[in-house]
C-alpha cells in the first residue's frame, strides 16, 4: 500500500519535520475509536492462534493517579520487533529483521548489547501521546541475569542444570505499538522512525507513514514431603543468619490443549490486576498477573513497590475489615512488609541522590480480587521515592533492583545459593556437596 504525500494532515508533517531537527528516532501516529476494537481482538489481528513462536505482546498497567482503581487504563499491544537479542550464558544471538542479519558473539555482560544496538539514538516523544510505553525493548530477564551483575559470587559454572535450556534473556525491539486507552476509548497506534535509516527527511516520513497505515489497516513439581524438608532447611538458614527469608517457589505443570491466549484473556477476567502480561518469546510463552512492579523511573524519579503481608478476600464487607485488622496486627506480616521497605530504600539507593530517598504513608491496605495486600500509600502500594543520580543508566537502575527482595549483595548470593542447597528441580542432589561449598564461600566473600 503505497501512501499519498498529499493526502497526509499538515499538521502530522509539520510536528514530523520539526522534531527531526532535534532527534533521529521520530513518532508517527494515528488515534482511532476504539468503541468496536478490544485489545484481545486486536492482539489477534496480529498473532494468529498458531503463531505462538512469534516474539509479541500484550501489557496492561493501571495508572496510579486514575480514580483509586485497580483497573488497568491502558492495554499495550506489540508484534514484529525489528530486532532480537538472545542470550544465554555469555552467549549472544542478535537477530536484525529489516536488514535480514543474524549475529553472534561472546560478550561479558550481556545486559549491555540493548544499550549498545541504541546508542546515539535520539528519541522525540510528542506531548499529545499517551502517558504509557509507546515502543522500545520488551522481553524479560530470568533470574541468572543476576549473574551478569556479581560475576564472581555468582559464576555461570556454579549455577544449577537448566532442564528447559531457555534463554537466561530474551528481549524485541518493537517500533510499534497500539496504546488502548480505555478512558479516553482510543487506540493510539504508533510507529516510530529511524531517520538514519533513509536518505532524507521526506523519504523517512513518507516510508513511515505507510507503516504506519499497514499497521491500522491490520487491527488482533515438589511433593509433599520434599517440599517440608526444604521448609525444614530455609529455617536452619534463617537461624543460622545466612539469609532474612527465602521464597519455596513450586514448578506446577499440566498438560493442555488450550491456546495460552484464551488462558490469558480467563486469567484477565477471573484474576483482573494492575499489571498484566502476555508475552511471546522464542520456545517459550509467559502469561503474568501481579499487583506489584519491579521499579519505575519517570522524570527522573525512581518508584519501588514492595507489596508484602496476605490475606484472602472476605465474602462480606464485615468480614474484609475483620481480616484487615487481622493482617495489620500480624507482628510476622508488619515484619515482613517493614523488611521489604527497608531493602527497597537500600536498592532504590544505590542509583539515587544521596538524602533524596522517601516512603510514603506507611502500611496501608489494597484490595484486590482474591487477596489484599499490605501496602504503604493510599492508592498503589508501598513505594520508595529518590530522584535519580544524573550518570545513571537505565541498565545501572535495573541491576540495582534485578534481585530485589533480597537484602544487601551479600544476602542475594546467599539466597541464590541457598536455593541450590534446598530445592528440587533446576535435580540438586548429586551436587549437594558441591553447592554447600560454593555457598561458604560466596558467605566468606560477603
Amino acid at each position: 500500500m503505497m501512501f499519498d504525500w498529499n493526502a497526509a494532515t499538515a499538521e502530522q508533517s509539520e510536528r514530523f519535520f520539526e522534531a527531526s531537527k532535534n532527534g533521529n528516532l521520530i513518532p508517527l501516529y494515528r488515534s482511532i475509536f476504539s468503541d468496536h476494537l478490544t485489545p484481545v481482538l486486536a492482539y489477534r489481528c496480529l498473532v494468529k492462534e498458531d503463531d505462538r513462536d512469534a516474539p509479541s505482546f500484550l501489557f496492561e498497567a493501571v495508572d496510579p493517579g486514575f480514580k483509586d482503581s485497580n483497573v488497568g487504563r491502558y492495554s499495550i499491544i506489540g508484534a514484529q520487533p525489528t530486532i532480537e537479542i538472545v542470550a544465554k550464558e555469555n552467549m549472544v544471538t542478535v537477530m536484525d529483521h529489516r536488514e535480514g542479519r543474524r549475529t553472534e558473539e561472546i560478550v561479558e555482560d550481556p545486559m549491555t548489547v540493548p544499550q549498545r544496538i541504541t546508542e546515539g539514538w535520539m528519541p522525540q516523544r510528542l506531548d499529545e501521546m499517551p502517558e504509557a510505553f509507546c515502543g522500545g525493548w520488551v522481553g524479560y530477564f530470568s533470574y541468572d541475569t543476576v549473574r551478569y551483575v556479581e560475576k564472581k559470587k555468582l559464576p555461570f559454572s556454579g549455577a544449577p542444570p537448566d532442564d528447559r535450556n531457555l534463554p537466561d534473556l530474551h528481549l524485541g525491539l518493537y517500533d510499534s505499538v497500539i496504546v488502548f486507552d480505555h478512558v479516553e476509548k482510543k487506540a493510539h497506534v504508533i510507529h516510530w522512525v529511524q531517520l538514519d535509516r533513509y536518505s532524507s527527511v521526506e523519504e523517512a516520513f513518507n516510508d513511515g507513514m505507510n507503516r504506519l497505515e499497514t499497521l491500522v489497516s491490520r487491527v488482533h513439581d515438589i511433593i509433599t514431603e520434599e517440599y517440608k524438608e526444604a521448609v525444614l532447611k530455609s529455617k536452619e538458614h534463617i537461624l543460622a543468619g545466612d539469609i532474612f527469608q527465602i521464597v519455596l517457589s513450586q514448578r506446577f505443570e499440566r498438560r493442555t490443549f488450550a491456546d495460552p491466549f484464551e488462558i490469558y484473556r480467563s486469567l484477565r477476567i477471573v484474576n483482573p490486576s494492575p499489571y498484566m502480561t502476555y508475552l511471546q518469546g522464542r520456545g517459550c510463552i509467559l502469561v503474568a498477573s501481579s499487583p506489584e512492579i519491579l521499579t519505575r523511573v519517570k522524570n527522573r524519579t525512581i518508584t519501588n513497590r514492595p507489596l508484602a503481608g496476605t490475606v484472602r478476600r472476605g465474602k462480606t464487607p464485615k468480614e474484609d475489615l475483620m481480616l484487615e485488622n487481622q493482617l495489620l496486627n500480624d507482628e510476622k506480616q508488619c515484619a515482613e512488609h517493614i523488611m521489604l521497605v527497608d531493602l527497597g530504600r537500600n536498592d532504590v539507593g544505590k542509583v539515587s541522590k544521596p538524602g533524596s530517598v522517601k516512603v510514603e504513608k506507611l502500611m496501608n491496605i489494597e484490595r484486590y480480587s482474591h487477596v489484599m495486600h499490605i501496602s504503604s500509600t493510599s492508592n498503589m502500594g508501598a513505594k520508595n521515592h529518590a530522584i535519580v543520580m544524573p550518570d545513571a543508566s537505565p541498565d545501572a537502575t535495573l541491576n540495582g533492583l534485578v534481585a530485589a527482595g533480597f537484602g544487601d549483595v551479600g544476602q542475594r548470593c546467599i539466597a541464590l545459593s541457598t536455593v541450590v542447597f534446598v530445592g528440587g528441580s533446576k535435580s540438586w542432589e548429586n551436587k549437594l556437596v558441591e553447592c554447600g561449598k560454593y555457598l561458604s564461600q560466596c558467605w566468606n566473600k560477603t
